[in-house]
């Protein structure tokens, strides 16, 4: 019996040195997590588009051609798509005047979304809008939750496109007709040109043997 009572107090006893010391490395843990930081949060821009362009959830956004994003959500209006575009990193800083364009690039023409610097061939107003009303400072970055106007980049359909329109101007009889006149015209302009540069070629001949002349009379 008393061998039954010390097990039981030597029981109670170690489970309770097991609790605190349980509770303890807990408190430890939720004090670590608590006091680090996320470091590597993502955020949010908003794209606006004329055409979808193929665009689609999972494209993948580029910055001087590192993968920086992809697409998270598109919306469709009745005369623009809004794209959500999630950026991986909080650290990634972007230039407010950077331009966004849907390009086709690769092998099978996958969309990309690729951001480059503004330069002089738009006529950037960019129309970045920052609906974190607790930005009260104007930032040299995009900021989140900006409202950005993206443009159609190089896109291979409109070459093959505009390739195939010139083509068939090409064959179109009335360009051919157009530029047989063109160079029968030509033709016969050169011809009158070249009997006008003979004709004034006589001409100076015969004024400096007149002129040669007058002035061996004049000498003799």
């Amino acid at each position: 019996m008393l061998n039954f009572l010390n097990l039981h107090i030597y029981q109670n006893k170690y489970s309770k040195i097991f609790f605190s010391l349980f509770i303890f490395i807990v408190f430890i843990i939720l004090s670590f997590t608590s006091l680090i930081k996320p470091t590597n949060k993502s955020y949010s821009l908003f794209l606006e588009f004329d055409h979808a362009y193929g665009l689609k959830k999972g494209t993948p956004v580029t910055y001087k051609g590192v993968n920086i994003g992809v697409v998270n959500r598109i919306g469709l209006s009745m005369n623009k798509i809004v794209v959500l575009v999630n950026i991986k990193s909080s650290n990634i800083l972007i230039p407010s005047n950077s331009v966004f364009e849907a390009n086709q690039s690769g092998l099978f023409n996958d969309i990309v979304i690729s951001i480059n610097l503004c330069n002089k061939s738009y006529d950037l107003q960019s129309e970045i809008t920052n609906l974190a009303q607790s930005c009260n400072k104007c930032s040299s970055f995009i900021q989140h939750n900006s409202y950005i106007k993206g443009y159609k980049g190089l896109s291979y359909d409109d070459l093959i496109r505009s390739t195939t329109r010139i083509s068939q101007r090409f064959d179109d009889p009335r360009f051919f007709s157009l530029f047989y006149l063109l160079l029968k015209n030509g033709l016969y302009l050169s011809d009158e040109l070249l009997v006008l540069t003979y004709n004034f070629s006589s001409i100076y001949q015969v004024f400096a043997k007149q002129l040669l002349f007058s002035l061996s009379k004049q000498i003799l």
